[in-house]
């Protein structure tokens, strides 16, 4: 009896949790899956089945959508992997005031996204902007970053790196910090350099913090929106249009069941695309 009551006792303290959960995930993804099949306004709903979904796949820049947030995931994904490694490997090597240049890494993530964009957005100004500026003043004449229909969404992303590569630098710290030392040791005894000491020690024994910093990025850049609307409003055209920034013009537009039925789609596409990777990484890793 006794350890029944203490094994009920203790989950007991996970009730307050499990409600906060409910409340804030569980009910509205179910409450989305439901008005994705309607046509909803604030104070009424009427059910239509799947033409919202139907709809949906006829947006004339659903393709470009997809395609923008899949090459904006990957890019964003894999500069934040590798120049998070570095980093990482900079900031626990034996230099000076490690712990000022960790602050500044790290300073990026603390700002609030539309802050970010709308900044950027100014420096990026084709002729009064501060980065084609400082390029004219040594004889290069910079691109129009944000109105190049070629490289405008590379632009955004290139942000999204510099706001987000702290965080992935602060993943692998930690990872690269809980590498015991014995394995250094033994690589000195050996004769080894610094190159081995990154690409036979860190590189394989980090792998938990690349694994997390893959899931962490992809997803995130999967999801993507504020950065982007904050740059461009998804301009010029349908250029730098993720699929988030499309179901946040329907909601503009007062398609509330339609954009509704967006947000399932991207739901399902993230975790479509999440999942298997997660698993393969997993899956590496255990190979190890």
């Amino acid at each position: 009896m006794a350890k029944v009551f203490k094994r009920t006792y203790s989950y007991a303290f996970l009730i307050p949790a499990a409600i906060i959960y409910l409340l804030i995930f569980i009910f509205p993804t179910i409450m989305s899956f439901f008005f994705s099949l309607t046509r909803w306004n604030l104070t009424s709903w009427t059910f239509i089945g799947l033409d919202n979904f139907t709809m949906f796949f006829q947006e004339a820049s659903l393709l470009i959508g997809f395609k923008n947030t899949l090459i904006y995931a990957v890019v964003t994904c894999v500069l934040k992997v590798v120049l998070g490694l570095l980093l990482g490997v900079f900031l626990t090597s034996k230099i000076r005031a490690k712990g000022y240049l960790r602050s500044v890494i790290f300073f990026p993530t603390l700002l609030s996204t539309i802050a970010v964009g709308i900044t950027f957005s100014m420096m990026m100004h084709p002729t009064q902007g501060l980065i084609n500026t400082a390029l004219a003043a040594i004889g290069i004449v910079g691109p129009d970053w944000l109105g190049d229909t070629r490289i405008a969404l590379l632009s955004v992303a290139l942000v999204d790196v510099w706001k987000g590569v702290g965080f992935a630098t602060v993943i692998y710290i930690a990872g690269i910090l809980s590498i015991p030392q014995e394995y250094y040791e033994a690589l000195e005894m050996d004769g080894g350099g610094a190159f081995h000491k990154f690409w036979n020690i860190i590189l394989p024994l980090s792998r938990p913090a690349t694994n997390s910093v893959i899931i962490l990025s992809f997803i995130g850049g999967l999801r993507s929106f504020d950065l982007v609307w904050a740059m461009t409003k998804g301009g010029p055209g349908f250029t730098t249009d993720l699929i988030a920034s499309i179901i946040y013009k329907q909601y503009q537009g007062g398609y509330y069941g339609l954009a509704t039925a967006g947000n399932v789609i991207l739901f399902i596409v993230v975790t479509a695309l999440a999942l298997p990777l997660y698993s393969y990484l997993n899956r590496k890793e255990a190979e190890l």
